[in-house]
């Protein structure tokens, strides 16, 4: 087993002060609240395994055909992306491991990773050692806050494809709209334009170092200026948090208008709101009727609601259960998004403070 890549050892040198402070506050925060000792893992089960040409023209909000999920969605470059991924943020380096593994043995081919996780290379380690041919795993990672200069990009895929022991990326995001400078402190001007990052993504994409190009935690005003922009290649996917506190239905419904993908992060809740989630009259009184867990009821409802879900479990077993999700019968797919979006949305993960920065543009004069 090949130690840990240390910090010290990034081609980027030690994180300066801002770097430091945001990834640790992103482990406590998410570590505490995203996932917790229960897992929730969404796996897909191999019967409801079907193709399906993407998003499409249909302006209907549920993606049931046939009475089946899709198990993959198309995006803009004809690549077809898993509905169901692996995350492995904050995996301790003897369960990612493991983690990756009874994905893998279980079916799936979906692997959503970042540089600032800080375990590609374990990662990596577990694919090239499941003989499973990498054209057959879709390999997800991240552009962290520090890299977003256009001469640190390339260097930060570099690295990453390194880590992940491939040559290539099916799909590389923005991680955070927010840029730090080499000093270490918010750098406004890439922060309020990140097209200068986007032009270098695209010359990846041209390089066929990444297949695909995307962003994550874009609210709709930031995805507007980015694709207002002369671009060559137009966002496939957003990535966010997406959950039944926090349905997002108007950034959905405009992210298909648009033809970009949603990918939804924390997809049963976060800290409490986990347990929360799994108790909602809707959710129970669902899984009862279909004879399924309460997480498989949420589950299911992402990817019948048009999104690719990364939950997480690092339970080999749950990984298992959780793969075997099922489309929920219409009025009560239209029942759980009813509930959801019917009360005041909660976000919780909010760096906005820590980083200087209006996210979520609550208060537009901070930018």
């Amino acid at each position: 087993m090949k130690p840990k890549a240390q910090p010290k050892k990034s081609r980027f040198g030690v994180l300066h002060l801002a770097a430091i402070f945001a990834i640790p506050y992103m482990a406590f925060f998410i570590s505490k609240n995203f996932f917790p000792a229960s897992g929730g893992f969404a796996t897909i089960s191999k019967q409801v395994i079907q193709r399906l040409g993407g998003l499409g023209g249909n302006r209907s909000l549920s993606t049931v055909k046939d009475g089946k999920l899709p198990a993959h969605f198309t995006l803009p470059s004809g690549d077809k992306i898993p509905s169901i991924a692996l995350g492995v943020w904050r995996a301790a380096p003897g369960e990612v491991k493991g983690a990756v593994k009874a994905a893998l043995n279980v079916g799936y081919r979906h692997i959503d990773e970042a540089w600032a996780y800080g375990n590609e290379a374990e990662v990596g380690e577990v694919i090239k050692a499941s003989g499973i041919p990498r054209k057959d795993i879709w390999l997800t990672s991240k552009l962290w806050n520090s890299h977003h200069a256009p001469e640190d990009v390339e260097v930060a895929i570099d690295e990453s494809l390194t880590k992940l022991g491939t040559d290539y990326l099916d799909l590389y995001l923005i991680h955070w709209p927010v840029a730090f400078g080499k000093d270490g402190k918010l750098d406004v001007k890439l922060t309020e334009d990140p097209y200068p990052t986007w032009q270098k993504l695209e010359e990846m994409v041209e390089k066929g170092k990444v297949r695909n190009i995307g962003v994550a935690n874009f609210n709709i005003r930031r995805l507007e200026e980015l694709i207002a922009k002369p671009l060559k290649i137009k966002p496939a996917v957003n990535q966010v948090e997406l959950n039944y506190w926090n349905p997002q239905p108007e950034l959905l419904k405009w992210s298909k208008d648009n033809g970009i993908l949603i990918q939804a992060y924390s997809p049963l809740g976060s800290s409490d709101k986990v347990k929360e989630s799994l108790e909602v009259p809707e959710v129970k009184s669902i899984a009862t009727e279909l004879g399924i867990t309460p997480a498989q009821v949420i589950i299911s409802w992402h990817i019948q609601r048009g999104t690719v879900v990364l939950p997480k479990s690092v339970t080999p077993s749950r990984v298992e259960q959780n793969f075997k999700v099922t489309a929920l019968p219409e009025e009560a797919f239209e029942r759980l998004e009813k509930a959801a979006t019917s009360h005041k949305p909660i976000k919780i993960l909010d760096p906005s403070p820590h980083w200087g920065v209006d996210l979520w543009d609550v208060n537009r004069s901070k930018l």
